[in-house]
């Protein structure tokens, strides 16, 4: 079975998340499988309770049975990057 992490990139404004990742070679989605193309805010996450902001940011991370420990690891590090980017910036401004 595949393992699936939604979590809110608040940091990270809109849709730069899922461009960040993509050119760190990471594929990540901003919506569920179901709502592929469509750019509106989660009503799922909504429903759940979560915040326009917190829904709008979440980031859907899929990793299928085969997903190796490298591969983990490496999306760690580039969200950790970009957590700290994002730290940075704000510090600066």
């Amino acid at each position: 079975y595949g393992r699936m992490l939604r979590s809110p990139f608040t940091f990270l404004r809109g849709s730069a998340g899922l461009m960040a990742f993509d050119l760190a070679g990471i594929a990540v989605s901003s919506g569920s499988a179901c709502s592929s193309g469509k750019v509106a805010v989660s009503h799922v996450l909504t429903a759940l309770g979560a915040g326009r902001e917190a829904a709008g940011s979440a980031i859907r991370v899929s990793l299928g049975w085969d997903a190796e420990e490298a591969e983990i690891e490496r999306f760690v590090e580039v969200w950790i990057g970009l957590r700290g980017k994002a730290g940075r910036r704000r510090d600066v401004a």
